[in-house]
């Protein structure tokens, strides 16, 4: 891997572990506080713009994670997309995006023969 990319893999890897720590703390919350995840989501119009405008985002992320996996022959992509609904999109596809980068790697690097 380059230098550049290193440094990228590394910047989605902690990407990743800050959206699986917010995801577990603010969830934690949200479960020991009772709080109605539906209602949070769609109760107001301002809410409403939050959701779809994220299920969007999220949706187009899930494509470019299945195509992306195919071009550059990543394996298992279904995991992400299983786990982002278990966890969240925001630790999924930093992951994702962090392996992704290490695979074009070693995609790149030169064969010892």
């Amino acid at each position: 891997m380059t230098k550049s990319s290193t440094i990228r893999f590394w910047v989605y890897l902690a990407l990743s572990v800050v959206g699986l720590i917010t995801a577990w703390v603010f969830n934690g919350l949200a479960v020991m506080n009772g709080e109605d995840y539906g209602a949070a989501w769609t109760g107001t119009a301002v809410d409403m713009v939050l959701t779809v405008d994220l299920s969007i985002v999220a949706i187009a992320a899930v494509v470019f994670m299945i195509v992306e996996a195919q071009r550059v022959g990543l394996k298992r992509v279904w995991l992400y997309i299983v786990l982002s609904g278990v966890t969240a999109m925001a630790f999924t596809f930093p992951l994702f995006l962090a392996m992704r980068e290490r695979r074009l790697g070693l995609n790149s690097a030169p064969i010892d023969r």
